[in-house]
Protein backbone atom coordinates (compact mmCIF):
# COMPACT_ATOMS: atom_id res chain seq x y z
CA UNK A 1 0.00 0.00 0.00
CA UNK A 2 0.96 3.25 -0.72
CA UNK A 3 1.25 6.38 1.29
CA UNK A 4 1.13 9.80 -0.03
CA UNK A 5 2.16 13.08 1.58
CA UNK A 6 -0.55 15.76 1.26
CA UNK A 7 1.72 18.78 2.21
CA UNK A 8 4.39 20.34 0.44
CA UNK A 9 5.14 22.51 -2.57
CA UNK A 10 5.48 19.19 -5.02
CA UNK A 11 2.30 17.97 -4.17
CA UNK A 12 0.03 21.47 -4.76
CA UNK A 13 2.21 20.79 -8.36
CA UNK A 14 1.28 17.53 -8.71
CA UNK A 15 3.87 15.53 -7.49
CA UNK A 16 4.21 13.12 -4.68
CA UNK A 17 6.19 12.32 -2.17
CA UNK A 18 5.63 8.66 -1.76
CA UNK A 19 7.11 5.52 0.43
CA UNK A 20 6.31 2.16 -1.35
CA UNK A 21 6.77 -1.22 1.18
CA UNK A 22 9.67 -3.92 0.13
CA UNK A 23 11.35 -1.59 -2.28
CA UNK A 24 14.88 -0.11 -1.54
CA UNK A 25 17.18 2.73 -3.21
CA UNK A 26 20.03 2.95 -4.10
CA UNK A 27 21.97 5.58 -3.89
CA UNK A 28 25.01 6.25 -6.90
CA UNK A 29 25.98 9.97 -5.72
CA UNK A 30 25.83 11.95 -2.82
CA UNK A 31 24.07 15.24 -3.80
CA UNK A 32 26.30 16.72 -1.15
CA UNK A 33 30.12 15.79 -2.49
CA UNK A 34 29.89 17.99 -6.04
CA UNK A 35 33.08 16.86 -6.90
CA UNK A 36 31.85 12.94 -7.12
CA UNK A 37 29.02 13.30 -9.30
CA UNK A 38 30.71 12.78 -12.24
CA UNK A 39 31.52 9.05 -13.54
CA UNK A 40 35.02 8.11 -13.33
CA UNK A 41 34.75 6.64 -16.54
CA UNK A 42 33.79 9.59 -18.07
CA UNK A 43 36.53 11.83 -19.78
CA UNK A 44 37.48 15.52 -18.75
CA UNK A 45 36.49 18.18 -21.52
CA UNK A 46 36.77 21.51 -21.73
CA UNK A 47 34.49 23.75 -23.65
CA UNK A 48 36.75 26.37 -24.44
CA UNK A 49 38.26 23.35 -26.75
CA UNK A 50 36.48 22.56 -30.17
CA UNK A 51 36.22 19.74 -32.00
CA UNK A 52 34.70 19.17 -35.44
CA UNK A 53 33.40 16.38 -37.46
CA UNK A 54 31.88 15.97 -40.45
CA UNK A 55 30.13 13.09 -40.97
CA UNK A 56 30.00 12.43 -44.55
CA UNK A 57 30.78 8.94 -45.57
CA UNK A 58 31.05 7.68 -42.12
CA UNK A 59 28.63 4.84 -40.83
CA UNK A 60 27.05 5.45 -37.37
CA UNK A 61 29.48 3.44 -35.13
CA UNK A 62 32.53 4.98 -36.84
CA UNK A 63 30.40 8.30 -35.89
CA UNK A 64 29.95 7.93 -32.39
CA UNK A 65 33.61 6.45 -32.01
CA UNK A 66 35.12 9.80 -33.16
CA UNK A 67 32.86 11.73 -31.18
CA UNK A 68 34.36 9.60 -28.33
CA UNK A 69 37.52 10.33 -29.14
CA UNK A 70 36.91 14.28 -29.37
CA UNK A 71 36.04 13.73 -26.05
CA UNK A 72 39.31 11.43 -24.71
CA UNK A 73 41.36 14.76 -26.24
CA UNK A 74 38.98 17.01 -24.06
CA UNK A 75 36.95 18.59 -26.91
CA UNK A 76 34.07 20.30 -24.83
CA UNK A 77 32.66 21.77 -27.86
CA UNK A 78 31.35 19.48 -30.84
CA UNK A 79 30.38 20.62 -33.78
CA UNK A 80 28.27 17.78 -36.03
CA UNK A 81 27.63 18.22 -39.45
CA UNK A 82 26.11 16.07 -42.28
CA UNK A 83 24.26 13.16 -40.01
CA UNK A 84 22.17 12.35 -42.97
CA UNK A 85 19.07 10.95 -40.33
CA UNK A 86 20.97 7.96 -39.16
CA UNK A 87 19.87 6.17 -36.24
CA UNK A 88 21.56 5.86 -33.28
CA UNK A 89 23.60 8.56 -33.38
CA UNK A 90 25.39 10.42 -30.48
CA UNK A 91 24.31 7.88 -27.41
CA UNK A 92 25.71 7.23 -24.18
CA UNK A 93 27.31 10.65 -23.46
CA UNK A 94 28.09 11.02 -19.97
CA UNK A 95 30.25 13.99 -20.04
CA UNK A 96 29.14 17.63 -19.70
CA UNK A 97 29.94 19.54 -23.37
CA UNK A 98 27.90 20.87 -25.81
CA UNK A 99 26.80 19.43 -29.01
CA UNK A 100 25.96 21.09 -31.95
CA UNK A 101 24.42 19.08 -34.41
CA UNK A 102 23.59 20.41 -38.26
CA UNK A 103 20.76 18.27 -39.77
CA UNK A 104 18.70 15.59 -38.74
CA UNK A 105 19.15 12.74 -36.32
CA UNK A 106 17.05 9.22 -37.22
CA UNK A 107 15.56 6.91 -34.61
CA UNK A 108 17.25 6.60 -30.99
CA UNK A 109 19.20 9.78 -31.17
CA UNK A 110 20.99 11.11 -28.62
CA UNK A 111 19.60 7.79 -25.92
CA UNK A 112 20.97 7.41 -22.16
CA UNK A 113 23.20 10.47 -22.00
CA UNK A 114 24.05 11.96 -18.78
CA UNK A 115 25.18 15.51 -19.01
CA UNK A 116 25.58 16.81 -22.27
CA UNK A 117 23.74 19.72 -23.71
CA UNK A 118 22.75 18.96 -27.62
CA UNK A 119 21.20 21.50 -30.14
CA UNK A 120 20.00 19.92 -33.16
CA UNK A 121 18.92 22.33 -35.66
CA UNK A 122 16.75 19.54 -37.95
CA UNK A 123 14.06 16.43 -37.02
CA UNK A 124 14.81 13.95 -35.41
CA UNK A 125 12.90 10.68 -35.35
CA UNK A 126 11.44 7.88 -32.72
CA UNK A 127 12.86 8.01 -29.75
CA UNK A 128 15.14 10.86 -29.56
CA UNK A 129 16.50 11.19 -25.31
CA UNK A 130 15.35 7.65 -24.17
CA UNK A 131 17.05 7.02 -21.04
CA UNK A 132 18.18 10.43 -21.00
CA UNK A 133 19.36 11.25 -17.15
CA UNK A 134 20.73 14.91 -17.39
CA UNK A 135 21.48 17.87 -19.39
CA UNK A 136 19.32 19.60 -22.46
CA UNK A 137 18.02 18.23 -25.77
CA UNK A 138 17.19 21.67 -28.10
CA UNK A 139 15.21 20.04 -31.66
CA UNK A 140 14.59 22.80 -33.41
CA UNK A 141 12.06 21.66 -35.89
CA UNK A 142 9.57 18.65 -35.51
CA UNK A 143 10.44 15.07 -33.72
CA UNK A 144 9.02 11.51 -34.29
CA UNK A 145 7.07 9.31 -32.11
CA UNK A 146 8.09 8.14 -28.01
CA UNK A 147 9.70 11.65 -27.91
CA UNK A 148 11.36 11.40 -24.50
CA UNK A 149 10.61 7.52 -23.57
CA UNK A 150 11.60 6.63 -19.87
CA UNK A 151 13.28 10.26 -19.53
CA UNK A 152 14.66 10.01 -15.98
CA UNK A 153 16.21 13.80 -15.63
CA UNK A 154 16.97 16.95 -17.75
CA UNK A 155 14.99 19.03 -20.06
CA UNK A 156 14.07 17.47 -23.70
CA UNK A 157 12.39 20.12 -26.16
CA UNK A 158 11.28 20.22 -29.85
CA UNK A 159 10.40 23.44 -30.79
CA UNK A 160 7.83 21.86 -33.57
CA UNK A 161 5.15 18.97 -33.90
CA UNK A 162 5.93 15.26 -32.06
CA UNK A 163 4.23 12.07 -32.72
CA UNK A 164 2.20 9.68 -30.65
CA UNK A 165 3.10 8.74 -27.46
CA UNK A 166 5.16 11.38 -26.09
CA UNK A 167 6.92 10.55 -22.92
CA UNK A 168 5.67 6.86 -22.45
CA UNK A 169 6.68 6.05 -19.19
CA UNK A 170 8.55 9.31 -18.20
CA UNK A 171 10.38 8.66 -14.97
CA UNK A 172 11.79 12.51 -13.90
CA UNK A 173 12.49 15.24 -15.99
CA UNK A 174 10.86 18.15 -18.21
CA UNK A 175 9.75 17.40 -21.77
CA UNK A 176 8.49 20.84 -23.88
CA UNK A 177 6.81 20.10 -27.38
CA UNK A 178 5.97 24.08 -29.12
CA UNK A 179 3.55 22.33 -31.59
CA UNK A 180 1.23 19.62 -30.68
CA UNK A 181 1.31 15.66 -29.89
CA UNK A 182 -0.15 13.01 -30.63
CA UNK A 183 -1.85 9.94 -29.28
CA UNK A 184 -0.99 8.61 -25.86
CA UNK A 185 1.10 10.79 -24.53
CA UNK A 186 2.30 10.80 -20.92
CA UNK A 187 1.12 6.83 -21.09
CA UNK A 188 2.22 5.30 -17.81
CA UNK A 189 3.81 8.84 -16.73
CA UNK A 190 5.24 7.88 -13.23
CA UNK A 191 7.37 11.31 -12.65
CA UNK A 192 8.07 14.92 -13.99
CA UNK A 193 6.33 17.34 -15.80
CA UNK A 194 5.54 17.61 -19.56
CA UNK A 195 4.26 21.02 -20.95
CA UNK A 196 2.90 20.45 -24.56
CA UNK A 197 2.35 24.18 -25.73
CA UNK A 198 -0.24 23.24 -29.07
CA UNK A 199 -2.80 20.62 -29.00
CA UNK A 200 -2.78 16.75 -27.86
CA UNK A 201 -3.69 14.02 -28.99
CA UNK A 202 -6.50 11.36 -27.77
CA UNK A 203 -6.08 9.06 -24.51
CA UNK A 204 -3.35 11.52 -22.80
CA UNK A 205 -1.83 11.05 -20.07
CA UNK A 206 -3.23 7.62 -20.24
CA UNK A 207 -2.47 5.11 -17.23
CA UNK A 208 -0.10 7.80 -15.69
CA UNK A 209 0.79 7.13 -11.77
CA UNK A 210 2.16 10.40 -11.35
CA UNK A 211 3.84 13.63 -12.47
CA UNK A 212 1.98 16.71 -14.26
CA UNK A 213 1.50 17.41 -17.83
CA UNK A 214 0.59 20.78 -18.93
CA UNK A 215 -1.36 21.64 -22.01
CA UNK A 216 -1.88 24.99 -23.90
CA UNK A 217 -3.73 23.86 -26.84
CA UNK A 218 -6.94 21.82 -27.18
CA UNK A 219 -7.15 18.50 -25.40
CA UNK A 220 -8.54 15.57 -27.63
CA UNK A 221 -9.36 12.96 -25.31
CA UNK A 222 -7.93 12.00 -21.78
CA UNK A 223 -7.03 8.84 -21.13
CA UNK A 224 -7.93 6.10 -18.59
CA UNK A 225 -6.99 7.43 -14.62
CA UNK A 226 -5.95 11.15 -16.31
CA UNK A 227 -8.14 14.25 -14.26
CA UNK A 228 -8.13 17.84 -14.67
CA UNK A 229 -6.37 19.87 -11.62
CA UNK A 230 -6.59 23.60 -10.86
CA UNK A 231 -3.59 25.54 -11.95
CA UNK A 232 -2.24 27.36 -9.21
CA UNK A 233 0.93 30.25 -8.48
CA UNK A 234 3.78 27.33 -8.26
CA UNK A 235 2.44 25.96 -11.63
CA UNK A 236 2.67 29.15 -13.65
CA UNK A 237 5.64 29.87 -11.84
CA UNK A 238 7.63 27.10 -13.16
CA UNK A 239 5.89 27.72 -16.14
CA UNK A 240 7.40 30.63 -16.79
CA UNK A 241 10.53 30.26 -15.31
CA UNK A 242 10.94 26.90 -17.57
CA UNK A 243 9.66 28.40 -20.83
CA UNK A 244 11.91 31.42 -20.49
CA UNK A 245 14.42 29.36 -20.35
CA UNK A 246 14.00 28.63 -23.98
CA UNK A 247 12.53 31.21 -25.37
CA UNK A 248 9.16 30.07 -26.01
CA UNK A 249 5.38 31.02 -24.82
CA UNK A 250 2.36 29.74 -24.06
CA UNK A 251 0.05 30.93 -27.61
CA UNK A 252 -2.95 31.53 -25.27
CA UNK A 253 -0.93 32.51 -21.81
CA UNK A 254 0.27 30.65 -18.76
CA UNK A 255 -2.81 31.06 -17.15
CA UNK A 256 -5.42 29.33 -20.04
CA UNK A 257 -3.10 26.20 -20.15
CA UNK A 258 -4.71 23.25 -18.69
CA UNK A 259 -2.99 20.81 -16.49
CA UNK A 260 -3.55 17.02 -15.74
CA UNK A 261 -2.52 14.72 -13.35
CA UNK A 262 -3.35 11.33 -12.12
CA UNK A 263 -6.64 10.51 -10.59
CA UNK A 264 -4.99 7.56 -8.79
CA UNK A 265 -7.80 4.98 -9.11
CA UNK A 266 -5.12 2.59 -10.37
CA UNK A 267 -2.55 2.89 -7.88
CA UNK A 268 -3.83 0.02 -5.91
CA UNK A 269 -5.34 -1.64 -8.69
CA UNK A 270 -4.52 -5.40 -8.03
CA UNK A 271 -6.43 -4.48 -4.88
CA UNK A 272 -10.01 -3.57 -6.87
CA UNK A 273 -12.98 -6.50 -7.11
CA UNK A 274 -13.30 -7.62 -10.51
CA UNK A 275 -16.46 -5.64 -10.63
CA UNK A 276 -14.48 -2.08 -9.22
CA UNK A 277 -11.60 -2.58 -11.74
CA UNK A 278 -14.26 -2.87 -14.81
CA UNK A 279 -15.69 0.98 -13.68
CA UNK A 280 -12.11 2.28 -13.23
CA UNK A 281 -11.42 1.10 -16.77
Amino acid sequence: MATVSTSGQSHDMGLHTEKLTNRTQQRFFDAGESANLTYAWAPEVDTNKVGTLDCEGMDATAINIRIRQLMSEGCGTINLSNPGSMHGLCVGILSRLQLNVTGSLGYFGCGLIDGPNVNISGRVGWSCGENMMAGTIVVQKNAGSTFGAAIRGGDLVCRGDVGSRTGIDQKGGTIIVGGKTGAFSGFMMQRGRMIILGDAGINLGDSMYDGTIYVGGKIEGLGVDAVPADLNDLDRKWLKSKLDLYGMEAPNGIDNMQKIVAGKQLWNYDNLEPSEKKLVL
